[in-house]
């Protein structure tokens, strides 16, 4: 995945990048993926509009998302996220480590990273939901370690530069 401004980006950057473009191109069913900082502050994004290249997904004429924008999707996913992780705290519950709403249309499934980010995803109404999970549990493993503060800093100011 090429995002705008991708050729100064530092290598951690690039493959986040690489690994948000592996999630949306090849596990059926996903629509559209937002990384979404613990802030509230979108830091990757599926979204075509953001790219230099359009992805396999928009080549084959799928659907990218809610009303084609992961900034839609940041804000659900924020939402969800804080919903979420003000329920653990009121019930005791410890850490969200993921959430899923089931919709007639389409599924929103939300993952915590450990830096306090959240990694979201809109997914077709008859999509693996095993598979979707067990995909945004390896981005998570893998990304992970990789959201230092500065690389989450970097693709903020990524993001801003394509908008």
């Amino acid at each position: 995945m090429t995002a705008t401004g991708t050729f100064g980006l530092s290598t951690e950057a690039r493959n986040l990048q690489w690994l948000l473009g592996n999630l949306v191109e090849e596990v059926p069913g996903v629509r559209s993926v937002a990384v979404v900082s613990s802030d509230g502050l979108m830091l990757l994004s599926s979204d075509p509009a953001t790219q230099q290249h359009p992805t396999a997904a928009a080549v084959a004429g799928r659907s990218e998302g809610p009303r084609g924008s992961s900034a839609d999707l940041a804000t659900i996913v924020s939402g969800i996220g804080s919903l979420t992780i003000g329920a653990a705290r009121l019930m005791d519950g410890g850490g969200v480590k993921q959430t899923m709403v089931a919709m007639e249309e389409g599924s929103v499934f939300v993952m915590s990273i450990s830096d306090g980010s959240l990694l979201g995803v809109h997914a077709t109404p008859d999509c693996d939901m095993s598979v979707v999970a067990y995909h945004m549990a390896l981005f998570v493993g893998r990304a992970g370690h990789v959201l230092t503060p500065e690389v989450r800093s970097e693709l903020r100011k990524s993001m801003e530069s394509t908008q």
